[in-house]
Order: C-alpha cells, then structure tokens, then sequence
C-alpha cells in the first residue's frame, strides 16, 4: 500500500503507482488528487481556462466505428454538411468574442473534394479573422481524422497561423485488442492502431501542436490499460490531451456491451485527468462535453482535477441534433453568446479565469519551440 500524500508530492511514477492512483475510490483520497491535480495545474499552466470555439462541420463520414452515433452505416441519422460560408461565419464571431481558437470537427473522410472545402475554410478564416486583436487571425484546432502527411500540410499552409495550429487525433485505446474491438467493422477504412500513431508522427512533423486522447471505461478496459494508455501520451510527446468517458450510442454497434455505471465511471474519468496532469505537467487538458452527461457540473469539475481547455459548442442549433456521438448530448440547444458568458461565471466559481483573446497553447510546445530557435543555423 502507498502513503497517498507522500505518492502525490512526486514527479516520476511506476506504473503500480500510476494504477494505484487511478483505481481510488474513497472520497477523502480522490480530494487528496484532486487538489494535488489542480495546484499542479496552476504552477505549470497558470490560472486560466482557454475556449476552443468548436464547428461541427459535417456528420458525413466514411468510417464504421463500432461506438460512435455518426458511424457510416447508421442509417436514422440525418447528414449534414455546412457550407463554406457557414464554418467562416461561425470562426468570425468566434473571433469577434474573444475566442483565440477555434476547432473544426466533422466525420471522416479523405475524398479530395474534402480536402479542398477545408483548405478553402482555412485560408479564408485566416483572411477574415486577423486583426489588431488576432494579427494573426484566429487559431485552428483539426479534428478530422486520419489524412495522409501530404494533406496534414495543406492544411497547415492554408491555416496561415502555424504558432497557434493544432491537431486531435485520439487513439482511444493503447490496448490493440481493445482498437481491433471498437473499430472491428470492415470496410474500406478499417481502423489499424499502428496507422492512428503515425499519424500522430506526421502530425508532430508538419508543425501541429498534437492532440490525443482515449475513451474511459471501454467495456474490457482495465486500470493497467489505462495506464498504458497514459505511457503512449509520454511516447507521442503529446502537447494537449482530450479524453472522455465511454459512453453508448443507441445506434452504434456495441450497445449489448452495456457502459460502466455513472457514479464510477465519473470519477474514473476524473481520476484519469488528474494522474495525466500529475505525469505529463505542462500540457493541455481538455474537459470533455461528455461528461456533463455524467454529472451536470461535469466539465467544471474536471477544471478542478486539472483542465485547463473548455469547447464550447459554436455550430448553428439546427445542425447540432445531427452531430451525437453518444446518447444525450447536452446544450444542443444552448446560444454560444449566452452561455459562453454563463460558462465563464462557472469557471471563475471554480477558481479560474477565461483566457479572453489568448491562443493557450500549451507551456510544453511553447518551450520545445523556444529551444528550437536557440539552435544554431
């Protein structure tokens, strides 16, 4: 047994460590992480929370993962594609309320008719959101999947703001048999894990700020995995990590696996942020929206267990029903005006401040820029 309040004044960590930290349960211990997590926090991050103003841009998507709402051959679900004008019109009022970053998120594809519409997002996002505020236009978060390093860099290019680029690709699971479970559907674009991580590679390599991230609570998913899962954040050299619970879709194809129970499964989640922060310090941590279906304070929690990233959801209300990657999503109807303002009460309530105009990037890709420039020519 480990003396918990000696365990969490450390740096380095063992595995059993790592597991033990992970597996607490009891009250009084999880406040002992959670308050090493976020003074941890404060001391490499600083004290505030930073927005990624999120586009959901289309639901179409050309892979069958087993867990998600939006997999391609969930046929109830209605698809949709926002046009051009409607991302760009999205990340101006972004710009124009603070938010320094902005993420487009959509279903997977690689059809070069694809590409292009997020190429041309791009450069015109940057074109009409530079200002005195922004001199470099809004920063961009991608979520869209796995892409060859070749498209990785157009995208690059076409952002025009590689000091405030970034990429989320999560891997869900270091555990391959777990991968081969969750992404098992055939197809034309089977999910290989191997594949997921040299994208991460390509990523690191064209500039991006990486992004990963798992799923918690995967039916079969132990406290080792997740463990291992934390070893694979230091083996990629991750800059930020977004991660959530595991949580079923009506309409994907794993509903028979079931979803660990609410209360556990909460606190699991938690206990994952926190022991991430504790092991991989100055990096970006995102509170998923997922857990807000687990607790209705969810997020704000995981701001107290060592967040300092919130996505506040910019899509227009009319596309948002569309765009369920698990069961009852929140604030699909929720107008980013108003509760980006009632976010920022709840965050200050929880000791924190909104970094208004602040791209946020994460302290550990900053100062692995700073030595960059330090090299010699």
């Amino acid at each position: 047994m480990f003396n918990l309040k000696e365990l969490l004044k450390k740096t380095d960590f063992t595995n059993e460590e790592i597991i033990f930290l992970l597996g607490l349960k009891d009250p009084e211990q999880c406040k002992l992480l959670q308050e090493e997590a976020y003074r941890r926090t404060t001391a490499l991050m600083g004290n505030k929370v930073y927005y990624r103003g999120l586009i959901e841009c289309s639901n179409i998507c050309t892979s069958n993962c087993r867990y998600c709402g939006i997999r391609k051959d969930n046929h109830q679900v209605r698809r949709y594609e926002m046009t051009k004008q409607e991302i760009i019109d999205q990340a101006v009022w972004a710009a124009r309320n603070g938010y320094a970053s902005i993420c487009l998120q959509a279903g997977e594809r690689r059809d070069e008719k694809f590409i292009s519409f997020i190429e041309e997002c791009l450069r015109e996002i940057h074109k009409q959101t530079v200002s005195d505020v922004l001199p470099d236009g809004v920063g961009v978060t991608l979520s869209l999947g796995e892409q060859t390093k070749e498209v990785y860099e157009r995208w690059a290019v076409a952002s025009g703001n590689r000091s405030n680029l970034r990429y989320l690709a999560r891997f869900e699971t270091s555990n391959a048999d777990l991968f081969s479970m969750l992404h098992s559907a055939k197809g034309k674009y089977e999910k290989i894990l191997d594949h997921r991580l040299e994208c991460l590679k390509y990523l690191k390599e064209c500039g991006y700020q990486v992004g990963t991230g798992v799923m918690i609570g995967i039916p079969g998913q132990t406290l080792k995995d997740l463990c291992m899962d934390i070893r694979m954040f230091q083996q990629v050299d991750a800059d930020m990590i977004g991660m959530g619970p595991y949580l079923m879709s009506e309409e994907a194809d794993l509903e028979s696996l079931g979803q660990m129970e609410n209360k556990a499964l909460f606190q699991l989640s938690l206990n994952m942020i926190a022991v991430t922060r504790l092991v991989m310090g100055n990096i970006n941590i995102a509170a998923a929206t997922a857990l807000q279906v687990l607790h209705p304070e969810g997020r704000e929690i995981a701001i107290e267990y060592g967040c300092n990233v919130i996505m506040p959801n910019l899509s227009p209300t009319k596309f948002r029903e569309g765009y369920q990657l698990y069961d009852h999503k929140p604030g699909l109807n929720d107008d980013p005006f108003h509760f980006g303002l009632h976010l920022e009460e709840r965050i200050q309530s929880r000791g924190r401040e909104v970094g208004w105009n602040e791209s946020g990037s994460s302290r550990k890709w900053l100062m692995k820029q700073e030595k960059q420039e330090q090299l010699p020519c």
